[in-house]
């Protein structure tokens, strides 16, 4: 079922927008957007699923003489850290965050067939996770939810 009939909403973004978006919470925040930095994101924000780290170094070489995998790891953990790119744990990869200006957790629908991983943003859900936590006396410092099925387009390419 559309995670659009249970509250939740699904986005896609142009990258160039998502690129900015970033830049503009960069310059309101403080943070330096590297080169490095900037480039690791335009290449996650143009993939059309999830990317690993090495696949963007693969991506990088040609561009970058001397690109190393630390290089681009510490470029990841700058983006995550502040809420720019989601890691998925499950599948060791790396996806745009729909809302740059804002950090969050949210869950993901991964697909099995063909990669494809959807935001599923619903700030009930969230609140759900984090009250129930706190009841048991929890205090939570990340989540990763990842639900892993087939998506829609494949199961009808099926």
């Amino acid at each position: 079922m559309s995670p659009l009939r249970h509250g939740g909403h699904q986005h896609a973004h142009a990258p160039v927008s998502f690129v900015h978006a970033v830049e503009a919470a960069c310059d309101a925040r403080g943070l330096k957007l590297t080169p490095m930095r900037r480039r690791v994101l335009e290449l996650i924000a143009v993939a059309d699923k999830p990317v690993k780290a090495y696949d963007l170094l693969d991506q990088l070489r040609p561009e970058v003489a001397r690109a190393a995998p630390t290089q681009v790891y510490r470029a990841l953990d700058f983006l995550i850290e502040h809420g720019f790119i989601h890691k998925l744990e499950s599948i060791n990869a790396y996806t745009g965050c729909h809302h740059p200006a804002e950090r969050h957790t949210v869950p993901f629908f991964i697909c099995d067939q063909c990669g494809a991983a959807t935001e599923f943003c619903d700030s009930q859900v969230a609140a759900q996770l984090v009250a129930h936590a706190h009841a048991l006396g929890f205090t939570p410092h990340a989540q990763t939810l990842e639900v892993h099925g087939i998506c829609a387009d494949c199961r009808e390419a099926t």
